[in-house]
Order: structure tokens, then sequence, then C-alpha cells
């Protein structure tokens, strides 16, 4: 599997004729950190590449998290990262409670990326935000 993007492949390519790509783990992690994010921040309905691209509006749970409200945002961001992004199999996500920050829902991504025969495990911290921006760290 690819490292990049077929549309980073093509500015890669725009920037650096010669490029032909190859097998480099930082630059997938990277390319799969930056899709995530991009997933996560666009909302089901908005995206031209499909009706179901993306998550819900989940700013409208913010005054009723309990644990049906955890089990849907696990379960669409489970859902949307293992139909959008093939480079990471074997994905799990769990919801890790955060202290101090009571009003912001963490989850734990766990995956193996998948590049050029070989997979990684990798693991994302994924916050759901009061204003429903989604952070995606290493």
């Amino acid at each position: 599997m690819r490292e990049k993007r077929l549309l980073e492949r093509l500015r890669a390519v725009d920037l650096d004729p010669d490029w032909r790509g190859g097998a480099d783990q930082a630059a997938a992690l990277n390319s799969v950190l930056s899709h995530i994010v991009r997933i996560l921040n666009t909302r089901q309905g908005s995206a031209p590449i499909s009706q179901d691209y993306g998550v819900p509006d989940f700013t409208s749970l913010a005054t009723s998290f309990g644990s049906e409200t955890v089990a849907q945002v696990e379960g669409a961001i489970l859902n949307v990262i293992r139909k959008y992004e093939p480079r990471l199999t074997g994905v799990q996500v769990s919801f890790e409670p955060q202290q101090d920050k009571p009003f912001a829902l963490a989850f734990k991504l766990s995956a193996q990326l998948a590049t050029e025969g070989q997979k990684t495990p990798v693991v994302f911290e994924t916050i759901l935000n009061p204003d429903g921006r989604i952070t995606v760290l290493e």
C-alpha cells in the first residue's frame, strides 16, 4: 500500500518531477494522521465524495454525554476510519475518560499501519471537543 494518498503523490510529483515514492514509514504515518484529522472534522453529507464520508455533527451531544453518547461517537469514528482509511487495518476505538477535560470525550484509536508488506502498530488519541471539532494526536 502506498505511503501517501493519490493527491499527495500528485503534489509530490508536481514539486519534484523525479519523485517516485518509496516505503517511508514516517511519511505514511503523517499522511494517515492528516487524513484522519480531515475525515473526522468533515460532517457527513457535506463532502462530494460520498454522503457518509465524515462523522455526524456531535455538537448536539454536548449536553448528554452518557454511555449511549460514548458508544455512538465510538461507532461513528470506527466505521468511518475502517471505510475511508485503507492503510489502517485492525482498527479499534475505545473511550479513554479524561478527568482534567470534563467537557471533552477522548478515545484511543489503535490499528496497524500497512505499507509495502509491512504492518506497524499505531495509536492515536482522538479528542472530541465541546465545539464539535476533533483533535487527533500521535
